[in-house]
């Protein structure tokens, strides 16, 4: 089954906690996020999220606990033939809900990730800080309990990370567990927080 990317990892996220996720390049920083976002199954060991064991997990309720979960995809994952408005709206949209029942809220949120003046454009046209505010308003539109971001500073300038933070302080202070996977010390070295540091396949805590 090829080398093992992640071993004798031991870790708890708590609720309306926050931590970096930081490594070198390879050393499993994703890998240990699709675990958490319950897309990927360990091929070893217990992975419970949210009480529930991901190996004995029905396939029936996956949709329902990733409902629960926000991710912020590093490639951005926007799709180009809708507006940034309907890129945010798309989770609501995709549960059956009347437009009516959350335009308001999706508005609200484009405003304040900033993006309020650029709802009705499409993705080719925004800039990529523009685009990874749009991917964060779209992970977090539903409220999630837990909220992942993949180097979600990597395509951004220090003044724009230093904001993005701070729209991830924000949520994390409105509730939402945050884990920010990245190598940026610079951001890191912004706030106390507790840092998981993997290296070889394996996990350092340091709180």
């Amino acid at each position: 089954m090829g080398p093992e990317i992640l071993r004798d990892v031991s870790l708890h996220v708590e609720p309306r906690s926050f931590q970096f996720l930081t490594g070198p390049s390879g050393a499993g920083k994703t890998t240990l996020l699709r675990l958490l976002f319950l897309s990927l199954k360990p091929t070893r060991g217990l992975v419970t999220v949210f009480g529930k064991d991901r190996a004995t997990l029905p396939a029936a309720e996956l949709p329902l606990l990733r409902r629960r979960i926000g991710v912020v995809f590093q490639d951005f994952r926007l799709l180009d033939h809708m507006t940034t408005y309907e890129n945010v709206a798309l989770p609501m949209r995709v549960r059956g809900r009347e437009e009516a029942s959350y335009r308001a809220d999706v508005v609200d949120l484009l405003k304040w990730v900033g993006l309020g003046d650029r709802m009705n454009v499409l993705p080719p046209v925004l800039s990529g800080g523009e685009k990874q505010r749009a991917a964060i308003a779209r992970a977090i539109i539903e409220q999630p309990e837990m909220l992942l971001a993949d180097e979600p500073t990597g395509n951004v300038d220090p003044p724009l990370a230093s904001r993005l933070l701070k729209l991830f302080r924000e949520l994390n202070r409105l509730g939402t567990a945050v884990v920010i996977a990245t190598h940026d010390l610079h951001l890191m070295d912004q706030i106390a927080a507790r840092r998981i540091v993997l290296a070889d396949g394996r996990v350092d805590i340091h709180d």
